[in-house]
């Protein structure tokens, strides 16, 4: 029998909280109507269970998503709801406290009272002492009475308008400025002690809601105000605001330092509620293991002696084709209704991101298609556009997907992106507008049929479930069948088609690797990797347990067009040149071709690989990629002109990098290292 499994670090947080949770309740009952003698055990109880609350909170700050044994979804949500029930019981505990010692200072006071009713104790001057501090204890009670029953009131939901008891300046992005005496309209009355307000402009932000009390409308409660609002100024202008703890910030600070921004901007108004960071953009910042490069080597067998996908076949002198259990293309037709962003942000790039997913991991490589729009209409996404000359691989909505995965979950998850900068502090991010997931298998085992599908698209990340991309569409429908029906064709969808594969087309994909999604476009230049890799691996190799390293340029730099299209947009272009070229007799002779790949290989990306002149790749931004793409096609207009790139390269106003054997080494073994750790 297998041990029952250790709880994660947030589960143990979580755990202890229930038990606190239980404890405070039930203290809470006992101290409604305590017995005599009790109010003192009870008291210290208070105290000792808000020791424990306080530690409980901070070994929920020390957390961190990394710490987790396994994968958990929705990680910080479920972090936020345990501080906030943690703060809540700090609080409750806190009001019970200061229950508790009022209950102390009225039972004194009771004593003392009666003390002083002694003639044979205290004097006359005694009394008049005495008498002062009575008046006095009671004047104090019966402010904290007052100020209990204004706290009440301030918490209520039902009371909208406050008045601001200080000046109080915006100390972050979001928060809402203010003056002393300014009436606040209060949307969001937040736990954590930062409410959404909006001034008579209309502006809307954060503010702390100990600047804040009650607006009364008659003109006693007015007076009353004023003298109130000198006391508590001398409290805002204090240190309790200047340094935020965790627990005050908790919703928008913890947003910015575990990347999670969207709160922020959704306070803002800048974007829907439904919108999140991308998960699969952080998965591809992680390092290389969701890219199309790592995908593309070759993937060894468990004895680690042979290679698992790539086989040499003897009889027809090149590598054996691969049929594997998912092998389709899909196409991304459109997306419909995609909600806008505020004017806050700019958007750089609007496009979808797909990948093989289980429910529970990503499965394959994560291939990116950007989208294009008209700015008539920018809540509609297209792609494959109609263009003069190829069309870039990063415009092409026509993808393969190939995978031996024997899951029976396994479907395609599309996640609709944008990448964005904010106009008033420049930085730059990745928001999800929506994911859809397209199970592949249906119940039986058998694929599902090949057609047009509209994925209506799910708010929050791929581990959520029931999040909206725009709850506010679900909330202003009405209750009518009619109501509902516009409702639904105002939800964002998006638009593939799955295609089967002819006989020629599935010879064709079986050249892949066996886990592989990327563009139809550049297919042939992906089967000339393959064959030239067989060649070098299985049939040129002088034996079979030989690790040498191997002198070939393309293997060792070709998996970094994966990662960089406009350069493979390059290859594919001076390809195009070269091969309308050839006779009919040449483009059956595949030997031929692959030689002459080698050549148009070194006459073109090779050397811009090496280029000082070639700015590096990165992602969205307009003036890298323009700049990038003008040396890209300068430099292959003058390769045709000269017939190669020779000339191009001995001259002395071009300039490399400095020369590095893994330009020209591919070692085979050492791919094999960092694609699985184990070996």
């Amino acid at each position: 029998m297998s041990g029952r499994r250790a709880r994660s670090p947030l589960q143990r947080v979580q755990r202890r909280s229930q038990e606190l949770q239980a404890q405070v309740e039930a203290l809470r009952a006992e101290s409604a109507a305590p017995a005599p003698g009790q109010r003192k055990a009870l008291s210290q109880r208070c105290m000792q269970l808000k020791k424990l609350v306080d530690e409980n909170t901070n070994a929920l700050h020390d957390l961190r998503k990394a710490d987790e044994p396994a994968p958990v979804g929705n990680y910080n949500q479920r972090k936020e709801e345990e501080e906030k029930l943690l703060l809540k019981l700090s609080q409750q505990l806190q009001k019970l406290a200061l229950a508790l010692d009022q209950d102390k200072v009225t039972t004194n006071y009771a004593a003392d009272e009666e003390h002083q009713k002694d003639p044979q104790t205290e004097d006359g001057n005694g009394e008049e002492d005495e008498s002062e501090e009575e008046e006095s204890s009671e004047k104090e009670d019966s402010a904290e009475a007052d100020d209990d029953d204004e706290d009440k009131l301030l918490d209520d939901p039902n009371v909208k308008e406050c008045i601001a008891v200080g000046n109080f300046d915006a100390q972050q992005e979001g928060d809402l400025t203010f003056a002393k005496g300014e009436v606040l309209l209060i949307h969001d009355k937040k736990a954590d002690g930062w409410w959404v307000a909006e001034n008579s402009k209309g502006e809307r932000g954060l503010v702390p809601r100990t600047y804040l009390e009650v607006h009364h409308d008659d003109v006693d409660s007015e007076e009353e105000s004023e003298e109130h609002i000198e006391v508590v100024d001398e409290t805002a202008d204090g240190t309790e605001i200047k340094k935020r703890t965790d627990s005050h910030w908790s919703a928008v600070r913890r947003a910015i330092t575990e990347n999670d921004t969207v709160e922020v901007l959704t306070t803002m108004g800048a974007v829907p509620a439904g919108f999140r960071q991308s998960t699969l953009f952080q998965l591809l910042e992680e390092g290389n293991r969701y890219r199309a490069s790592y995908f593309l080597q070759p993937e060894l067998t468990p004895s680690q002696l042979a290679f698992k996908d790539l086989v040499w076949n003897s009889e027809k002198n090149t590598i054996h084709p691969r049929p594997t259990r998912v092998s389709l293309i899909v196409t991304l037709c459109s997306c419909k209704t995609i909600p806008l962003p505020g004017v806050s942000i700019q958007v750089l790039s609007r496009h979808v991101r797909l990948c093989l997913f289980d429910g529970n991991q990503v499965l394959s490589n994560i291939h990116t298609v950007r989208a294009t729009w008209q700015p008539k209409n920018p809540q509609t996404w297209t792609f494959s556009p109609r263009v003069t000359g190829i069309l870039p691989s990063l415009l092409d909505g026509d993808c393969f997907v190939r995978s031996n995965s024997l899951s029976s979950d396994i479907g395609i998850l599309f996640e609709l992106g944008i990448t964005y900068i904010r106009n008033s502090t420049g930085e730059r991010g990745e928001l999800s507008c929506g994911w859809a997931f397209l199970k592949l298998f249906a119940s039986n085992g058998m694929p599902v049929p090949s057609k047009m599908y509209e994925l209506l698209l799910n708010g929050g990340t791929p581990y959520e479930r029931g999040v909206e991309v725009d709850p506010s569409i679900s909330r202003r429908a009405g209750s009518g069948v009619f109501h509902q029906f516009i409702t639904l064709k105002k939800q964002p969808v998006l638009v593939v088609k799955l295609r089967s594969l002819s006989a020629q087309s599935k010879d064709i994909l079986n050249f892949l690797p066996e886990t592989l999604i990327g563009s139809m476009c550049y297919i042939h230049l992906l089967i000339f990797y393959r064959q030239l890799l067989g060649d070098a691996l299985l049939k040129d190799r002088i034996s079979v347990q030989s690790t040498d390293l191997i002198c070939n340029p393309i293997l060792a730099t070709f998996p970094q067009l994966m990662d960089q299209p406009d350069l493979m947009d390059a290859l594919r272009s001076a390809w195009a040149d070269r091969e309308r070229t050839l006779k009919r007799s040449e483009k059956r002779d595949r030997e031929f071709l692959k030689s002459l790949f080698v050549l148009v290989y070194h006459d073109s990306v090779f050397p811009l690989l090496q280029s000082t002149f070639l700015p590096e790749y990165k992602w969205a931004e307009e003036e890298s990629e323009a700049s990038r793409w003008k040396v890209i096609a300068d430099f292959l207009k003058k390769s045709r002109e000269n017939d190669g790139a020779l000339q191009y390269l001995l001259s002395s106003e071009n300039t490399h990098k400095a020369f590095d054997i893994s330009e020209l080494a591919y070692d085979f073994l050492g791919e094999a290292r960092k694609n699985n750790p184990g070996v």
